[in-house]
């Protein structure tokens, strides 16, 4: 003779999916933290072979693989942070020369001359001269009177489109690259800039 099913108690129900839709939250917390945001727009995200006179194109995600584009020739040997003023790209190169990390970025108004530096100040978080709150701040040069430094933005989100005559030195990038680099690069870390 079968055995009738018991019923469950409401409490039990209402305990089953509150602890569901947490659990859904979570997941969903968790894909939003890792994922796109909205205010980072893929259509101002630089195309990794833009050359510097040509406009960005769009690109629907930074790269962080090493191997989507190959570290540049002459840039120098050993432990480095390469970037490349026309692809608009930075490499975190390992003392073994393996890129490590590879991401594209968007530069300021005021590009630093090629050659070598290393970074000389680093600032946890600050605002930017365009107004936005920055963090990771790796400072590494100067040109044109405008102090020049790897950043990101707080919020994740890309940089607005420069005032008419603003001269800004801030290399804005990703949330998660910007982690990245301020993880990778301590002061007197080495930075090689290239064509």
């Amino acid at each position: 003779m079968p055995v009738p099913a018991r019923r469950l108690p409401s409490w039990a129900w209402v305990t089953g999916l509150t602890a569901g839709a947490i659990a859904a939250v979570v997941v969903l917390t968790a894909q939003a933290e890792n994922g796109p945001h909205p205010t980072a727009s893929a259509a101002k995200r630089p195309n990794a072979s833009a050359s510097a006179s040509a406009k960005p194109q769009a690109s629907p995600k930074p790269s962080a693989s090493p191997q989507a584009a190959g570290v540049p020739a002459k840039s120098g040997a050993g432990r480095r942070v390469v970037y490349s003023l026309g692809q608009h790209r930075v490499w975190l190169v390992d003392a073994d020369d393996t890129a490590r990390r590879s991401f594209t970025v968007w530069p300021g108004t005021v590009n630093p001359a090629v050659g070598s530096y290393t970074v000389s100040l680093r600032k946890d978080a600050l605002k930017g001269s365009d107004g936005v709150q920055i963090e990771h701040v790796m400072y590494f040069s100067v040109a044109s009177g405008v102090n020049i430094a790897f950043s990101n933005a707080v919020d994740g989100s890309s940089p607005p489109p420069a005032a008419a005559g603003a001269q800004t030195g801030g290399i804005r990038m990703a949330k998660a690259d910007g982690t990245a680099l301020w993880a990778f690069g301590e002061t007197g870390t080495k930075v090689r800039v290239v064509e």
